[in-house]
């Protein structure tokens, strides 16, 4: 654990393991046991899966604010 900052709040440094950290290590382990034949995609996409998703979402958003900002663009354009 860290030290008190002057307010009396303690600083972690470092994540640890998340949830998916630990999913990621069940589905080694069922596949490495054999109870799993999924593909090592599979088995390693709580390690990816997240960030893929992230991005996707995040494109999205811009992909959106991109059309949003040329309509308006395009109808001050027209009118103007």
């Amino acid at each position: 654990m860290g030290k008190p900052d002057k307010y009396g709040n303690v600083h972690r440094v470092g994540g640890g393991t998340g949830p998916m950290f630990w999913l990621f290590l069940l589905f080694l382990g069922l596949k490495l046991t054999g109870f799993i034949a999924w593909s090592w995609w599979w088995v390693t996409a709580p390690l990816w899966g997240p960030i893929v998703v992230l991005l996707g979402v995040g494109g999205s958003l811009l992909g959106v604010a991109v059309i949003c900002l040329l309509s308006i663009f395009i109808v001050e354009k027209i009118s103007g």
